[in-house]
């Protein structure tokens, strides 16, 4: 019996090794970039609300600010799914990695409330651009063999990378708070931290420059094919994207306010905040870099359903425990389960469309993703600022759990889809 069982597990990795190792020239240099940015962007979403708390704003105005990149990401879409075509995904990629790092740069050399609306609001155009581009570039630089552990082993560097950044980020206001003899707190060492993020973002884009074009002759493409599609198969867009939007509504409500929940209601320092951060993400990129293979041993949406329904009981003890280290615990597990689904999910969808559509499908993914974080966090931030962050847990609980039961209708128990 044990033999057997080492046999599968010899094969299972010697799978997974001959899978990463079909990656394309592209793909390989694609993942590169997003290590560099992923390590800036960690740095930057673990500080930047106690960058905007030391410039005395309150949960209500961080709330603003993502509704602000979040309703900027809904709005431009479509429009971001067009010119991505327009543009091709390598140029789609650069420019999105352009608009994201200067954008971070500007919003701490210009903290006024003005500049840190408009700077989010391009950072929103960026992550659209990008956004809409990814899953299309990774489809069209891949095969169906190795295609689910590229968009798993993406997004799992991408979290690794944010671990790496969350806990540098934890740590960089206290050095330069060294070196400047300024308190560890205060707006000018967030300053100088946030902008290391920005300038590794910007390094990240330099992979990109190296990426070769591949994209459709002119003479393929149609630019009504995304309408036709829209137009022929309503009911499966409608099934493909409604849970996401469930869980965008629910996302919304806590996920932007994590650090400001370890800090106020736990009572949490910066350094230890950023480090369990920084342990999270890389809890999470390992549970992605695993998923491809619960994917192909269990099915693609058995892996959505049972490791999100699994998720629920950890994101109840993550917001009710008053016990630090078993909120701490559950933050890990509540991640790493929630998440590790998302790119299985995200390549099960480009696979029901056709390549002409899929821009258009990937930017109304970006919407529904977009839209309820767009209005969540400005309500979380004001019921956070009157009830605590108990009413915002039990509404993503509630969401969470509804967006569940969505796929399980839709999908597993109907079957209607071959995985």
């Amino acid at each position: 019996m044990l033999d057997n069982k080492q046999r599968v597990k010899k094969g299972v990795i010697k799978t997974y090794i001959e899978r990463v190792g079909a990656f394309s020239p592209n793909a390989r240099k694609y993942l590169i970039s997003i290590m560099i940015y992923g390590a800036g962007f960690g740095i930057h979403r673990i500080l930047f609300n106690f960058f905007l708390r030391s410039l005395g704003f309150d949960e209500t105005f961080m709330g603003l600010l993502s509704t602000v990149s979040s309703m900027t990401v809904l709005i431009s879409a479509l429009p971001m799914g067009y010119l991505a075509d327009l543009f091709g995904r390598k140029r789609s990629l650069f420019v999105s990695g352009i608009l994201i790092g200067s954008s971070m740069l500007f919003m701490v050399l210009f903290p006024s409330t003005f500049m840190l609306i408009s700077t989010n609001v391009m950072m929103g155009i960026g992550a659209s651009l990008g956004g809409v581009a990814t899953g299309p570039f990774l489809m069209e630089n891949s095969s169906d063999v190795e295609r689910t552990y590229l968009f798993s082993i993406s997004s799992g560097l991408r979290m690794a990378a944010y671990s790496v950044g969350d806990w540098v980020g934890g740590y960089l206001p206290s050095w330069f708070a060294g070196f400047f003899d300024i308190s560890a707190i205060s707006p000018t060492a967030y300053a100088w931290a946030l902008a290391v993020a920005g300038i590794m973002v910007l390094i990240g884009v330099i992979p990109r420059l190296m990426l070769k074009r591949n994209t459709l002759p002119s003479e393929e493409r149609s630019i009504f094919a995304p309408l036709n599609y829209a137009r022929e198969h309503p009911g499966m867009l409608t099934k493909l994207l409604l849970p996401m939007f469930v869980t965008s509504i629910g996302a919304g409500l806590i996920m932007p306010f994590m650090n400001i929940f370890f800090s106020n209601v736990h009572q949490q320092p910066d350094p230890v905040i950023g480090t369990m951060f920084a342990w999270g993400s890389l809890a999470m990129g390992v549970g992605l870099i695993l998923a491809p293979a619960f994917a192909d041993r269990f099915g693609k949406i058995r892996v959505v359903v049972f490791s999100q329904g699994l998720s629920i009981p950890f994101l109840v003890l993550l917001g009710f425990s008053p016990l630090f280290s078993l909120s701490a615990v559950a933050y890990y597990f509540r991640l790493t389960l929630m998440n590790m689904s998302t790119p299985v999910y995200q390549t099960f969808v480009m696979e029901q469309v056709d390549d002409d559509s899929r821009a258009m499908v990937a930017s109304l993914n970006s919407m529904v993703h977009s839209f309820g974080r767009a209005f969540s966090p400005i309500i979380s931030g004001v019921l956070q600022v009157s009830y605590g962050f108990g009413p915002s847990f039990m509404g993503t609980i509630s969401l969470y759990a509804v967006s569940i039961v969505m796929y399980y209708f839709f999908f597993l128990r109907r079957r209607a889809y071959n995985e």
